[in-house]
């Protein structure tokens, strides 16, 4: 059998936005692994304000500053020095609880996911206690991804609805780019969790408003919207496209999985090339759309374009897009050619340590071998 390609959740289209993201390999949504973080109390969602979004929340600005609503000037001077002191307390709990989420931050990258659990609840805590909801905001959504990316999908469920709840509470609509991503968080989360009807509801959600967004700020001047953030817009469409079409592929729906995963390729092939490391995975998973309906020969055409780019820029995943391609080989019954890309797929799987391509791969050269022994 083919393994769709998944650009997780973490290093996806995004990526090419500012945003961290990584591939999960083999599994079509992430399930739960590891032990379960401790629950985090949060807070009740608040109602949508009118008025304009505060646009997307940055990832590293974030660690740099958080704003406190500016006193005016002659307030200060009545202050005086009571409000000075106040103001310097302030800003001592707000650095500290900057270095708080550096350490977090290095921890996570580190690979240390506890230590950087228990940093970010005390920081949590420190921005409760300075009423910094910048802060606040920012270390709910450093906890809920991490909590994700960990398999909580419990916690992080409420860590990310915690996120939003103060993201809305501050002025942010619900088409702000910030929104729509942690909307497809949950909806991955529940579509994880068997719970059907919310994880549609979340893809199509985050699908329509931001076709719909996109057509009514394609004529914005540059000086009212900039390419940035026009382009951040299309890439993260092209995201919610693609996890989506996994989705509907996983409920076996792969005509409507095809028609998703055309559109996120469309976009990833204008916007970053034919040749980034997305869109080459995009070639493949719609060739897994193609190859589910039986539509080998076009399947095969994608796979091969897909594999072959992936060796001229030495992918990170040729492995998988390899063992894809050999799959489909073998629907067409070309098993000498199937066996052959499956032991070059092994070889790339050994280089990377892989232990689940690995397992896999010579699980698919096992049915192989049954499926081209001649009938005695």
């Amino acid at each position: 059998m083919y393994r769709l390609l998944i650009p997780g959740l973490g290093r996806g289209l995004l990526q090419a936005a500012g945003r961290r993201c990584r591939v999960c390999s083999a599994r079509l949504l992430p399930g739960p692994a590891g032990g379960r973080a401790p629950e985090v109390q949060v807070p009740p969602c608040r109602g949508v304000p009118h008025g304009g979004g505060s646009g997307l929340l940055p990832l590293l600005a974030a660690l740099a500053w958080f704003s406190r609503p500016a006193a005016a000037e002659e307030e200060e001077e009545r202050q005086g020095a009571g409000g000075a002191a106040a103001e310097d307390a302030a800003d001592e709990a707000e650095n500290e609880i900057i270095q708080l989420l550096k350490r977090a931050k290095l921890s996570i990258m580190k690979d240390e996911p506890e230590e950087a659990e228990l940093i970010l609840h005390d920081a949590l805590r420190l921005a409760y206690q300075s009423d910094n909801k910048k802060a606040i905001t920012y270390t709910y959504d450093l906890m809920a991804n991490l909590a994700f990316t960990r398999g909580q999908l419990e916690n992080a469920e409420k860590l990310f609805k915690a996120t939003m709840s103060y993201l809305l509470g501050g002025g942010m609509q619900q088409e702000d780019n910030a929104i729509i991503e942690i909307s497809l968080k949950l909806a991955s989360i529940y579509a994880a969790q068997n719970r059907q009807e919310f994880a549609l509801a979340g893809y199509e959600f985050c699908v329509s408003t931001l076709e719909e967004k996109i057509e009514r700020e394609k004529e914005l001047a540059e000086d009212t919207l900039s390419v940035e953030e026009k382009v951040n817009t299309h890439l993260l469409l092209g995201m919610c496209l693609d996890a989506y079409a996994r989705y509907l592929l996983f409920s076996k729906q792969p005509s409507e999985a095809q028609r998703m995963c055309e559109k996120a390729l469309h976009i990833s092939e204008e916007i970053l090339g034919e040749k980034h490391p997305q869109t080459i995975v995009l070639m493949s998973d719609l060739a897994t759309t193609l190859d589910a309906q039986g539509r080998f020969d076009e399947a095969c055409v994608y796979v091969q374009r897909a594999s072959d780019l992936a060796r001229q820029i030495e992918h990170p995943e040729l492995h998988m897009l390899l063992s894809n391609l050999a799959a489909i080989l073998m629907h067409k019954e070309r098993y000498a050619q199937a066996k052959e890309i499956y032991q070059e797929a092994l070889k790339q799987a050994e280089l990377k340590r892989d232990e689940v391509s690995i397992q896999h791969i010579r699980e698919e050269l096992a049915e192989l071998s049954r499926k081209s022994r001649p009938l005695t």
